[in-house]
């Protein structure tokens, strides 16, 4: 399927550079079936659903996985994304020409990793120096990465490392955040609990690659990099149990929705999971666990963008972001909701 399928033109001003407050207080355009748009509210979430429906969140919590370092006199950038074991990481590396395999970089505060290997896909493979637990260390060297869209036009800050984790952030790992959660407060888990909307968390660790851009000019050409994520028995039968009870299964976010459907078998049955997924959903897959997701609005020619439109058709997710874009709301991590039900 063509890349430039899932192409929009955007105004800059609509990308959000900070989060609404209160977080819950976010517009939210609703897309249900083929009914008309309707522009609605965060805490409207609870008359919009059913008792008896059920939220999946991802509880992965973001990590200082920004790094700023040398090698020699080289000014070297590491983006962790991925990690690989106790000490090792992927990592995505600016300035990666002057850096070899074997070379030492100083991030600061005596923290140091050495690059041992290097990816087909260009990151590398660095292991940190000494015994500290490396989330340790990149607490005190480390600073949260902000996606592209809003590191290029502001740097991160101590409030972002309120703002860009959810209430659900519980597992350390991830390097972006499950932004369709961020709405979420303690007054509208309350509005849901009393409507009789259950809710169950998964862990999906969101690595940098959800903000590559695809470069291929076709779908099937594009290789989308692995993250690793986990679904307990216990959590997969509640599951399993609300949606044969007649609930319906709404991801918030599309890292839930990934994963979800990852560990769904061909009947719609959600099993237990532990390991990495690499699953890239396009229009033509045929969805087996998901009735419905809430997500914020994603980047033009992403694969969010193309899994979006795999749920709700290329032509009605055109519209919504015509309708969203008009309407003024704000875009991407730090912006407003949708809640799309096909």
């Amino acid at each position: 399927m063509r890349v430039d399928l899932f192409d929009f033109d955007l105004p800059h001003d609509l990308i959000a550079l900070r989060p609404v407050s209160p977080r819950d207080s976010a517009r939210m355009l609703l897309a249900s079936g083929a009914e008309a748009l309707a522009d609605r509210c965060v805490l409207d979430l609870p008359d919009l659903l059913n008792p008896g429906d059920i939220l999946v969140f991802n509880d992965t919590r973001v990590i200082p996985a920004q790094l700023e370092g040398r090698r020699g006199e080289a000014r070297i950038g590491a983006t962790l994304h991925k990690r690989v074991d106790l000490r090792r990481w992927q990592a995505f590396i600016r300035n990666a020409k002057r850096l070899k395999i074997g070379d030492e970089i100083a991030f600061g505060g005596g923290v140091s990793a050495v690059a041992e290997a290097r990816g087909d896909d260009g990151s590398f493979t660095l292991c940190f120096d000494g015994d500290e637990p490396v989330e340790v260390l990149l607490e005190r060297a480390g600073r949260i990465p902000l996606p592209p869209y809003i590191a290029g036009k502001r740097p991160a800050d101590e409030q972002d490392r309120r703002d860009y984790q959810t209430v659900f952030a519980k597992e350390d790992g991830a390097v972006a955040a499950p932004t369709a959660a961020l709405h979420f407060t303690d007054r509208l888990m309350a509005a849901l609990d009393a409507k009789g909307i259950m809710r169950e968390t998964l862990t999906l660790h969101v690595g940098a690659g959800t903000f590559l851009p695809v470069k291929a000019e076709d779908t099937n050409n594009h290789h989308m990099h692995s993250e690793w994520g986990r679904i307990d028995p216990c959590t997969a039968e509640r599951i399993n149990a609300a949606r044969a009870a007649g609930g319906r299964v709404i991801s918030v976010g599309t890292t839930s929705l990934r994963l979800l459907e990852s560990a769904a078998d061909e009947s719609g049955t959600v099993q237990p999971f532990e390991g990495d997924t690499a699953i890239f959903i396009t229009p033509g897959y045929r969805f087996k666990a998901v009735n419905g997701l809430m997500t914020n609005f994603h980047l033009p020619k992403s694969t969010l963008m193309m899994l979006v439109s795999a749920l709700m058709g290329v032509d009605r997710m055109k519209a919504v972001y015509a309708h969203a874009i008009a309407q003024k709301y704000r875009f991407y991590s730090y912006g407003d909701s949708s809640l799309l039900i096909p």
